[in-house]
């Protein structure tokens, strides 16, 4: 036991002797190494992506020189009158006044259009 208490004495005598601005300035250089680092990393990786772009670009040149295959166009049918209005009406206004927090009889739905 002699062992243990007197590391611990030493331990406790040698904390005693750190004065306590170089642990902060200890402190603040290992987060700012630490943050150089990142910075490093997120270059470094910067870098790699770009080759890899650059690889696979050149890799296929067919593909790239192509127009992309556009999304066919969506058809929009001729307006039609809004089956159910009132229903639909009902609906709007209560999702409204759940979302504001009033009650239904406090909105007036003057007109609604199909986008």
């Amino acid at each position: 036991m002699s062992v243990v208490s007197m590391s611990a004495e030493t331990l406790a005598a040698a904390a005693e002797q750190i004065p306590s601005g170089f642990v902060v300035i200890m402190g603040m250089g290992i987060v700012f190494v630490g943050l150089v680092c990142i910075v490093l990393l997120c270059s470094i990786m910067s870098k790699v992506v770009r080759i890899l772009e650059k690889i696979t670009s050149v890799s296929e040149p067919a593909a790239a020189s192509a127009p992309a295959s556009a999304p066919a166009p969506v058809i929009v049918p001729a307006a039609e009158p809004i089956a159910n209005r009132q229903e639909l009406v009902a609906a709007v206004s209560a999702a409204l006044a759940e979302e504001l927090g009033t009650d239904v009889s406090a909105i007036r739905i003057l007109s609604l259009k199909k986008v």
